[in-house]
């Protein structure tokens, strides 16, 4: 199986032209606040950034409390929005399940102003139109 996929073209036809840097979608899943999980997903997109690769950030599930005010516990190592937010300036785009904001009951007003609610329709089109999909 491994050599199979050692095999498999680095770019699907039609996509990006060769030599350009692939499109990541990221989906955050895990709570962000329990280990580091979602520290290493946010370090990562800074790092494709740094290498030009467009980044899309999708929030949902449990790491939803990413982009919720003041969700950051005290005595927390790092600032996970404050890293969210520095993508952003940088080309990094992100969006949130508005679903799972309801399923919450966190009210829009109650998230930071840069988050753009989105849908599984949204999500779904950021799949079909990226070229590598990472869960986290």
């Amino acid at each position: 199986m491994l050599s199979s996929v050692k095999n498999l073209p680095r770019r699907i036809v039609g996509r990006t032209p060769a030599g350009t840097p692939p499109t990541v979608l990221i989906v955050l899943s895990h709570a962000p606040f329990d280990g580091d999980t979602t520290w290493n997903a946010l370090r990562l997109a800074s790092t494709l950034l740094d290498r030009n690769s467009p980044v899309r950030i999708f929030v949902m599930n449990d790491a939803i409390d990413v982009v919720r005010q003041g969700a950051m516990p005290e005595g927390s190592e790092f600032d996970l929005q404050a890293m969210l937010r520095a993508l952003l300036p940088r080309g990094g785009r992100v969006k949130i399940c508005t679903t799972c904001i309801n399923r919450c009951g966190i009210g829009q007003g109650e998230v930071i102003p840069e988050a753009i609610l989105a849908t599984m329709a949204d999500l779904a089109a950021w799949i079909t139109e990226s070229e590598r999909v990472l869960v986290f």
